[in-house]
């Protein structure tokens, strides 16, 4: 069994004490740094109904941090005279508190328009093409609990066949459809290039299970990238659009099909309640107000929906909605499900969150009466993670997912609880954070839940638990970091599942618990990483990130200085060992986290994006668009110092420098409505905007190929583009990419590939010019060995991830006669680059000149 991460003490404040959790800081966050504040604002609102506008607002700044808001129009950019074509910076005065657009409709139009326009393709049959890398699983994922079990990613939504007990599928939030035919144990992606990958809710239909419907837009954290309801006739394999009105952006919870007469269909979404009455194509709004889940008993006379408002019956197929009254109900819920018991429709359930407080009733002969909850729920994330299941043989059990599960078994008018996923040793436990059950056609002991480390399945109600994450390649990366002297290693941040490290296998290393953030490797010397959680602090290994092996080494943030959820980490991108990590403030160190120097911006501001190109110097960009470098002056770090800004009050998600020309800068920002990806030639006095060509959506990294400079790749939070031409020209580099978040970037020289943290869909790699394909040949150097003896040659500089072999070849032949032998020693020259000795032993009693030939078989 593995440990807890060490205790560590976090300036600021502890986001699991925010209102909504972690899991709403993140939301808010993501749409923020799109500009779309009045969008984070909404979020905040409907997770948390108790909250008002000011009150939104508010928290908003919380997870946003600081700014200078003053700053609108200042310092701001100067644009360069080529920059006459594309949508440039705003006009001075465009402050942050004025978004862009409107709310998350808006915005999910904007995403449906670009995903249509861009039709991500399967992979080319030319090439090159994109590639996974995994995580095939994680074993050893953290649990709540006494044991640890493999994980994945967030799996939203999950469907038995009501035909076929071994086929399944599954919903991540943001990796699209997967579909296994043996119960789970292998799985298959089926919607990588569709519109979107967002899943909110999938439902076999339940006489002809062929067809399938899944709604887009995960209603818990993607709802604004949701573009309508997919359909599939060959039970899971194939999809196509069925509709998109009325559901782009609105973001899915539940789709329940009427048992008795299947052309009727409920959808449950962040815009309402629907209904169809021809299996899907048209839908009519029912009720305007959010709505969580759709019950309908197996007659079909009456249905049951959980909405923002309470609970609500209809027994004319949907045309009409009554309120039930639910005895001690709060007024509106900010979670609420509702199940009819399968075994006897007679009984039902609402299983609820209202503030602090959970809320559970019964009906049963009519009547309905509130019941105690389960001991220890723990609800602070009801608006994230909650659902409602009821075994299909027995009416008095249930199984109420929160952070953890619940099962309830009633005997007589006693309640037994017990919490099935987080369970001391040596009890089996899952992951945490729950939000789908399902349960096995004709197996009512067989139970699948669906949570933020994959999807599990119980034999016997919970008491044992199997993973079935062996290929469910879903996880949510944040950042990753590689290794420059291996082709074959790199350290990932990711969203609830902790660090992870890839050394060459799909499986990959449970490095650290928590939540993964951003990352780095000391390039000098590579067996030092560092990794982060979230807020400010950082924990150091000196081997390479193996398991226990990390130490504590925060910077000295005041207490109740502000950052990002998950603030920028870099590590010096050339020699040295200058680490750097921004906040309220920027934390510099030159000897790798042991102490640190802290470093405040003129006004107020939160660092978004660094950038450190050599050892003595440190980049900074922050969520208003400004710029600064701080330099090494020989004994101490110099104040930062304002660069002007390309486009004020627009969100800097990355920077690059190029370490051998700091005059040559590339900046990008998230914030729509402008310029997005930007060029300096004069270390950022001027700037030219490269946007033009590139799709309206944020750009979240920049990669600069460093032996040519005009090769340029962002990630946006659809596909990764490149540019040939530094910038005046973009194209789709995305062939056999998952549609999905890009979130970061990194290419690797030696080995030639361009690497991607997917959110959701792991972590992927191209090989930018193509694999080798045959090997390259050539002479390294002439010599000459005198008679009956043994010269020593060597040859450095040469990357260690490359394949080499080494050929001695006689240029004065006698044929007949065997004239030379050799031996290749290697001596590893520093962290990325090895030296070939080569001893060349004469036979002959005479000299011999020679060619010392090399063949380079592969450069990965």
């Amino acid at each position: 069994m593995r440990g807890k991460p060490q205790d560590r003490t976090v300036a600021a404040a502890d986001r699991r004490d925010f209102p909504g959790g972690k899991a709403l800081a993140r939301v808010m966050l993501e749409l923020a740094r799109t500009g779309h504040e009045d969008a984070a604002a909404e979020a905040a609102t409907l997770a948390r109904p108790d909250l008002d506008e000011d009150a939104a607002r508010a928290l908003l700044e919380s997870v946003i941090g600081p700014r200078d808001q003053s700053y609108a129009g200042h310092g701001g950019g100067a644009v360069s005279e080529e920059d006459d074509t594309g949508d440039g910076a705003p006009p001075a005065g465009a402050g942050r508190h004025q978004p862009v657009g409107g709310g998350m409709e808006q915005l999910a139009t904007a995403y449906k328009a670009v995903a249509e326009k861009l039709s991500m393709s399967p992979p080319s049959p030319t090439g090159p093409n994109w590639r996974p890398l995994g995580p095939w699983t994680i074993p050893e994922g953290q649990t709540y609990g006494g044991t640890r079990i493999n994980v994945s990613g967030r799996v939203s939504c999950v469907a038995v066949d009501p035909g076929d007990a071994d086929h399944l599928l599954a919903g991540a939030a943001h990796g699209g459809i997967w579909e296994s035919r043996d119960r789970g144990l292998s799985w298959a992606p089926r919607t990588d290039h569709a519109a979107t990958l967002t899943t909110g809710a999938i439902a076999f239909h339940p006489t002809n299970p062929a067809t399938v419907l899944v709604g887009t837009g995960e209603g818990d954290a993607w709802a604004y990238l949701g573009t309508g309801i997919l359909r599939s006739t060959d039970g899971g394999s194939t999809w196509a659009p069925l509709c998109t009105a009325p559901f782009v952006g609105l973001g899915f919870y539940d789709l329940e099909f009427d048992r008795a007469t299947p052309t009727r269909v409920y959808a449950a979404t962040r815009g309402g309640l629907y209904v169809s009455t021809d299996t899907g194509a048209t839908w009519t709004q029912r009720r305007t107000k959010r709505t969580w889940t759709v019950t309908v008993g197996p007659s079909g006379a009456e249905a049951l929906a959980a909405c923002s408002d309470g609970l609500f019956r209809s027994t004319d197929g949907g045309v009409t909605w009554n309120a039930v009254p639910l005895p001690s109900a709060p007024g509106g819920f900010e979670r609420l499900a509702a199940a009819i018991a399968p075994s006897d429709p007679s009984v039902a359930y609402a299983w609820g969150s209202s503030g602090s407080a959970p809320y559970l009733a019964r009906r049963a002969g009519g009547t309905w009466t509130a019941i105690g909850t389960p001991p220890g729920v723990n609800i602070n994330q009801a608006w994230y993670d909650w659902f409602l299941g009821i075994a299909p043989d027995n009416a008095g059990q249930i199984y109420c997912g929160a952070i953890s599960v619940h099962r309830g078994d009633l005997s007589g008018t006693t309640w037994t609880w017990r919490d099935i996923a987080t369970k001391p040793w040596p009890g089996q436990s899952i992951h945490p954070d729950q939000h789908a059950i399902a349960f096995a056609p004709g197996q009512p002991q067989v139970v699948y839940i669906g949570n933020d480390g994959g999807l599990y399945r119980s034999p016997d109600r919970g008491t044992n638990w199997q993973h079935l994450n062996n290929g469910l390649e879903i996880t949510e990366f944040e950042y990753i970091a590689q290794d420059l002297g291996s082709s074959r290693w790199l350290l990932g941040g990711t969203q609830d599942n902790g660090t992870e490290r890839w050394t060459g296998s799909p499986t990959w290393l449970h490095s650290q618990d928590g939540d993964g953030g951003d990352c780095a490797v000391n390039r000098t010397d590579p067996r030092t990483v560092f990794h982060t959680f979230y807020e400010m602090g950082i924990e150091r290994s000196t081997s390479r990130g193996d398991w226990d092996s990390w130490a504590w080494l925060p910077p000295p943030v005041p207490a109740g200085e502000g950052s990002l959820f998950y603030p920028p980490v870099e590590s010096s991108a050339t020699n040295g060992n200058t680490v750097a990590q921004g906040g309220a403030a920027l934390y510099v160190s030159r000897d790798n986290c042991a102490t640190w120097k802290r470093l405040t911006y003129p006004t107020a501001g939160t660092a978004s994006a660094m950038y450190i190109p050599t050892a003595d110097q440190v980049y900074v960009g922050t969520t208003d668009g400004r710029l600064f470098v701080t330099r090494w002056t020989g004994t101490a770090w110099g104040a930062l110092t304002a660069l002007t800004t390309p486009r004020p009050n627009a969100w800097v998600s990355d920077i690059h420098v190029d370490p051998t020309d700091q005059n040559r800068i590339w900046v990008t920002h998230t914030t729509r409505g402008g310029g997005r990806a930007w060029r300096s030639t004069d270390g950022g006095t001027t700037w030219v905007d490269r946007t033009p060509t590139l799709p309206d959506l944020p750009l979240n990294a920049v990669e600069v190929h460093p032996d040519n400079r005009d090769r340029v790749w962002v990630a946006a939070d659809l596909g990764v583009y490149q540019t040939m031409d530094g910038g005046a020209s973009w194209q789709i580099f995305s062939s056999g990419l998952p549609n999905a978040f890009v979130g970061d970037l990194l290419y690797h020289r030696h080995a030639r590939v361009l690497r991607a943290g997917l959110r959701s869909r792991g972590v992927w790699e191209i090989p930018v010019d193509g694999w080798m394909t045959e090997p390259v040949c050539g002479v390294q150097w002439t010599g000459t060995v005198a008679a009956n003896s043994t010269s020593r040659y060597f040859t450095g500089g040469w990357p260690a991830t490359w394949h080499v072999l080494w050929t001695v070849m006689p240029t004065t032949p006698r044929p007949g006669s065997e004239e030379m032998t050799w031996k290749v020693e290697v001596e590893r020259g520093d962290a990325e680059f090895i030296t070939y000795w080569v001893s060349v032993t004469n036979l002959t009693n005479v000299p011999v000149a020679f060619e010392g030939r090399f063949a380079i078989l592969s450069r990965y």
